[in-house]
């Protein structure tokens, strides 16, 4: 307990340097790198024609970035297809079967890196830099600019522009992914990660058998998947092998790496809300002529006292970014206890044929890592969606494997990419909206009314998510194709379905890893998920923040629900709960919750 309380407490110290690092490339304001950067980046505006100052609407922004990201699947589909040739092949690895390449493409290219191959004996070097490594850099970027343009919608008071998407890309790749891949990818090389262009290395074992060691550039790829919150593997066995998580410093530096840029983005949401609403402030005070105007004007800033919140956490944070950030806080904190102690108690089954279970439950689990650190990286890796594993998630308890089947069916716990604040931004949207239906109030967030347009879009945007996954698992379980790759059978084989759907849909990549996926029926069907569960929320997210850069700030009064305090974070928290309750209860009553109950009979 103590490991997991010293983890939480560093990550909670070293994401505030992040995230203020984060908001100022967000709003363009100096940092002391950009001397450097700044002539990189303006070497790639001059190639590619862009002109960074040359704002877009919603639309716009949405078109380019779909429109980059097409591009770069028909580029990385071609490759895949032809990997066969010789450069940089020395395992002679042959070219890729279409539909797997389907699934593939659209798995990296949406962030998600579910793979249906082993990466040692599916991908040639060239594939794995020019396709896997390449995209995880192109796609994490392209979800934090998207989260930044959303920001901009909600917190800026121009009426079109969200920003530009192609500097939005560059900048995050240069100033972000770039610095700090290197530095980590040298720390994980220090910690024993291979970064070479060897062929596998074939040795004899003490046992008197022979072994293949996978070798190539393994470190690139280790340390973009955690920081990009991608997940795929350069090895099949992901970071539960030696290879690619050799140490517990490796781990520790996977593990912060995934959690840095999802936390920051929420600091950078806080602090760039705060940022309007004390310029509004300062406006709205000169204005007036008077220190002494117990409120704001039309800017729809805050009251005069709550413009004087100089506590630790608002500086920080920002008045409605500590909000958010406690209550996915909160719901980070209920799952990992859960799974903590589910994996604690031992595994029964394995109990009654004389396995001791005193140490819990070890069955697919690193003897380096442990109980706390295998329940740490679990619940990191599907709140953050980044779906690297350092256990197999296939052998967890049924409860404690139903906490990251749960957390991908939220999708809002930190997330990755930003899109989990994104998520949870519908959420809080949402949940304004019920409090003014209980209170008889027009529903207003950060200063502007939620009108039917926005929650209809909110809705849709929240709804399609369950749909996804839902709609494909009923799919799998009742046509040959999908019952097919159904391995176990039972309430453990609806659990890999439904982790399947759930791990597509929200962009995680992780698996259970006991179905038969690599056939026609899962890569199309788990193809599909991903792509709608990209980018229909993605673009219906920034139509609601360009929805609200056009409406007109509201004066706040005393019957208006604030949303930056302790009540409305549990209020979040609890509108979570319950619309996973309504959605996915059923199903998970059927999986891993019957599963338990029975083992535990």
């Amino acid at each position: 307990m103590l490991q997991l309380a010293l983890t939480i407490i560093i990550f909670l110290i070293i994401v505030i340097p992040v995230g203020r690092y984060m908001y100022h490339i967000a709003t363009w304001n100096h940092t002391l790198a950009d001397p450097v950067f700044d002539r990189l980046d303006g070497v790639i505006y001059k190639i590619g024609g862009v002109n960074p100052h040359q704002g877009m609407n919603w639309r716009q922004y949405a078109l380019a970035l779909v429109g980059t990201n097409a591009v770069m699947v028909a580029i990385g589909y071609l490759i895949l297809r032809i990997q066969s040739v010789g450069i940089f092949n020395p395992n002679s690895i042959g070219n890729m079967e279409p539909t797997l390449a389907f699934n593939t493409i659209i798995s990296f290219m949406t962030n998600t890196n579910l793979q249906h191959y082993s990466g040692e004996s599916g991908l040639s070097y060239l594939s794995q830099m020019l396709v896997i490594i390449f995209m995880m850099f192109v796609s994490a970027a392209s979800g934090y600019a998207a989260c930044i343009a959303f920001i901009r919608g909600l917190a800026g008071k121009t009426k079109d522009d969200v920003g530009n998407f192609f500097a939005d890309l560059t900048r995050i790749t240069t100033r972000m992914l770039l610095p700090l891949s290197i530095v980590g990818g040298l720390l994980l090389v220090w910690q024993g990660v291979p970064q070479n262009f060897d062929a596998n290395i074939v040795v004899n074992t003490l046992e008197g058998t022979f072994q293949t060691i996978a070798m190539g550039p393994i470190a690139a790829l280790e340390i973009i998947k955690h920081l990009g919150t991608n997940g795929g593997g350069f090895l099949g066995a992901n970071s539960t092998t030696p290879l690619e998580n050799p140490t517990i410093i490796s781990d520790m530096i996977e593990l912060y790496s995934m959690m840095i840029f999802p936390g920051a983005c929420v600091i950078t949401f806080g602090k760039m809300v705060r940022g309007r609403k004390k310029k509004d402030a300062a406006g709205d005070k000169a204005l007036a002529g008077s220190e002494s105007a117990g409120q704001l004007s039309a800017g729809g800033a805050e009251q005069g006292p709550r413009l004087k919140d100089h506590s630790l956490t608002a500086s920080i944070y920002g008045w409605e970014g500590r909000t958010i950030f406690l209550a996915m806080g909160i719901i980070f904190l209920v799952g990992l206890g859960v799974c903590y102690w589910s994996e604690l108690q031992g595994n029964p089954a394995l109990a009654k044929i004389g396995l001791d279970q005193s140490m819990g439950s070890m069955e697919g689990k690193e003897v380096r890592f442990g109980i706390a650190q295998s329940a740490m990286f679990t619940t990191t890796t599907t709140s953050f969606t980044t779906g690297t594993v350092n256990n197999m998630h296939d052998t967890l308890t049924p409860l404690g494997g139903m906490i990251p089947l749960l957390h991908m069916m939220l999708n809002v716990v930190f997330g990755g990419k930003g899109v989990g604040l994104m998520n949870m931004i519908m959420y809080a949207i949402l949940a304004v909206f019920i409090c003014g239906l209980m209170i008889g109030r027009t529903p207003e967030y950060l200063g502007k009314k939620i009108e039917g347009r926005e929650m209809k879009l909110t809705a849709l945007c929240i709804i399609i998510h369950p749909f996804l996954i839902l709609f494909f698992s009923a799919l799998a379980v009742s046509t040959s194709g999908g019952l097919e790759g159904i391995t176990n059978p039972g309430f453990h084989g609806l659990s890999q379905v439904l982790y399947e759907y759930a791990s597509s849909a929200a962009n995680n990549g992780s698996g259970f890893e006991g179905l038969a996926d690599n056939s026609y029926f899962w890569n199309i069907t788990a193809g599909l998920a991903m792509f709608f569960g990209r980018y229909l929320s993605i673009v219906i997210q920034l139509a609601i923040a360009g929805s609200l850069m056009r409406k007109r700030f509201v004066n706040e009064t005393v019957g208006t629900l604030r949303t930056d305090t302790l009540s409305f974070a549990v209020i979040l928290v609890f509108v979570v709960y319950i619309f996973a309750a309504l959605t996915f209860f059923p199903a998970l009553a059927l999986g891993p919750i019957a599963e338990h109950l029975t083992l535990w009979a």
